[in-house]
Formats: structure tokens, sequence, C-alpha cells
């Protein structure tokens, strides 16, 4: 988890207490929508990563693939 990830994911996380404390409905509304888009952009960050490492294996292993085989 990237550190981005974890800010994203501490965000949600403190919404969904503010939510739970939350006396008045429209507050405690206000902080479960911020706290889904916490969440959304903590889990598409985590997307974006895999993504990113796996496009770095695979060139790796295309780049280990071009070299010429020493004998």
């Amino acid at each position: 988890m990237t550190a981005t990830t974890e800010f994203y994911a501490s965000q949600a996380d403190a919404c969904a207490r503010a939510a739970s404390e939350s006396d008045l409905p429209m507050l405690r509304a206000k902080y479960e929508q911020a706290g889904a888009a916490w969440r959304s952009l903590a889990n598409r960050e985590s997307e974006i990563a895999a993504a990113r490492d796996r496009r770095l294996a695979e060139t790796a292993a295309r780049a280990e693939l071009a070299q010429p085989r020493q004998t």
C-alpha cells in the first residue's frame, strides 16, 4: 500500500468514525458521502499501483528476453 493509498484510507476511516458519532442526519450523510469518495480514491490508487507493477514486470521480462545470450 502506498503512502497516498494509506492517506486516502485513513481519511475514509476518519469520515466513518465522524459519521457514526454524528447525531445530525444531514451531517452523518455528508460524512458518509465523503468517506465513500475517499474509499473510492483509495481503491483506484491501489488499482493504478497494481497495474503499474504489472507493467514494470512485463517490461523487465521483455527486456530480459531481448538481450542476447552469452555462451
